[in-house]
């Protein structure tokens, strides 16, 4: 195996960018109750630190593809790498909580620019017999952000405070953008060049998801439900217009008729959807109600991650020898008894319950997540191999997007205006209960869908 200093190179930065996104999402979870004792935000505007990052990322990964068919992947990515980068630095400054949500938002437009013509570039700087070997290190990057957020968060939280966190991400970004423009390159031969982009389908999916997630956030008002209507409209106008365009951002056909692609990809959508929140939850509970520091709560997180690095390839190399239905229905089945559990923590549960409940469901995202991705891209033709990923990357981030959505939803409607650290025990303990059995209830349908789907015939 001998592989060019530019490959290492390319391999470095998707890696890395890979690592990073991941890597925000966990660690400033932890860093939530001092975000929140910074600028005295209440429960709904402390979501949306992670909300805005996730609703940009979930608005530019669908059209992000399209749009590095036709002016080049390259050239995305390192535009996704610099906005990243300089959003990064500019959160570590901010002055209030709106500018922070707001410049969390642009950063996860970089993201959405990283991950979406990453996978592409590996693919295209690789021979075909080492592609899934390098496919799988940028895999391992991802969980390992995962893995390492909480516990590295914990740390610079106590120590040097939230906003190192975004500092060092952007120390990350700056050595990752030298990178990128030493070695990535331009991009050649762009076989997409005339063609264009279905701009009113993803100016309806755009508006339907802003409306969809601000809405939850407006709840009990009237105006969150009419919101939430209007989102739901723009969202089914999109798939009406996709369906009759020539050039859609997502081939509508492939969850028409192939079932066992739809299913699949709805499995992933629902199994996001259910477990994002955990460590979001559990983060505030943590340092809320058991009053750990986010140190100490950040290592008990990392419990969950961990699992799923350990045991995802396993589930993998399984999901080749047995029908990866029975594994997955296996994973999301864990995930509902664990959800289930979850929701009836209380101010005197063990911490030992805590860690061996978050094993559990990492023990079941890992025997869901690798055997359903093999399902979805053993699902279709070779030449739809890119439209396969770019969907399964769609429904992630749109299950994490729903996951948050929900938890939000039960702030708005049961805290109010009240910020977290002023909320009685009680009343915290009431929103995570109700949050916990709507994931729980989720989940079981993810377990239909998993079942259901069909065999793979190899």
């Amino acid at each position: 195996m001998h592989w060019t200093k530019k490959q290492i190179s390319i391999l470095a930065i998707v890696a890395i960018t890979s690592f990073m996104g991941t890597f925000l999402i966990s660690s400033v979870n932890i860093a939530l109750p001092s975000i929140e004792r910074s600028f005295g935000l209440d429960a709904v505007k402390l979501s949306w630190i992670i909300t805005s990052f996730l609703l940009a990322t979930a608005m530019f990964l669908l059209p992000v593809g399209r749009w590095g068919d036709l002016t080049g992947i390259r050239r995305i990515f390192k535009t996704g790498v610099v906005v990243f980068t300089i959003s990064s630095l500019i959160c570590g400054f901010s002055g209030s909580g709106n500018w922070l949500i707001f410049f969390r938002y642009i950063q996860g437009i970089g993201a959405a620019f990283t991950s979406t013509t990453g996978p592409a570039i590996l693919v295209s700087a690789f021979l075909p017999q080492f592609r899934g070997r390098v496919l799988g290190m940028s895999v391992s990057a991802v969980y390992l952000g995962l893995a390492f957020g909480p516990f590295a968060g914990g740390l610079l939280t106590q120590y040097l405070g939230w906003r190192s966190i975004f500092f060092v991400s952007g120390a990350l970004g700056l050595i990752s953008t030298a990178i990128a423009f030493l070695f990535l390159g331009k991009d050649q031969n762009l076989l997409s060049a005339g063609k264009k982009l279905n701009l009113k389908g993803t100016l309806f999916y755009m508006i339907g998801l802003v409306a969809l997630v601000y809405g939850s956030s407006l709840i009990p008002e009237a105006s969150g439900w009419f919101m939430m209507g209007g989102g739901l409209l723009a969202l089914f106008i999109f798939w009406k217009l996709e369906s009759k365009s020539s050039m859609p951002v997502i081939e509508t056909r492939l969850f028409t008729r192939n079932r066992l692609f739809a299913f699949s990809n709805l499995a992933a959508l629902i199994n996001y959807s259910a477990t994002f929140a955990i460590v979001f939850l559990l983060s505030l509970y943590l340092q809320k109600i058991k009053e750990f520091s986010p140190r100490d709560a950040g290592i008990i997180l990392v419990a969950q991650p961990a699992m799923m690095a350990i045991f995802s390839p396993i589930a993998g190399r399984l999901s080749d020898r047995f029908q990866p239905r029975y594994l997955a229905t296996l994973g999301m089945t864990m995930c509902t008894i664990g959800l289930t559990a979850f929701a009836f923590l209380t101010s005197s549960t063990p911490v030992h319950i805590i860690v061996l409940l978050l094993l559990w469901v990492g023990l079941g995202f890992a025997f869901f997540s690798s055997p359903n991705m093999n399902t979805i891209m053993s699902s279709v033709s070779k030449t739809q191999l890119g439209l396969a990923s770019g969907s399964a990357a769609t429904m992630r981030v749109l299950g994490q997007i729903t996951s948050m959505t929900i938890a939000t939803f039960y702030f708005a409607g049961m805290l109010g205006g009240e910020a977290i650290e002023l909320v009685s025990v009680p009343l915290f303990l009431k929103v995570m209960k109700w949050s916990f059995l709507t994931f729980a209830a989720i989940s079981i349908a993810g377990i239909f869908f998993s079942y259901n789907r069909g065999k793979i015939h190899r």
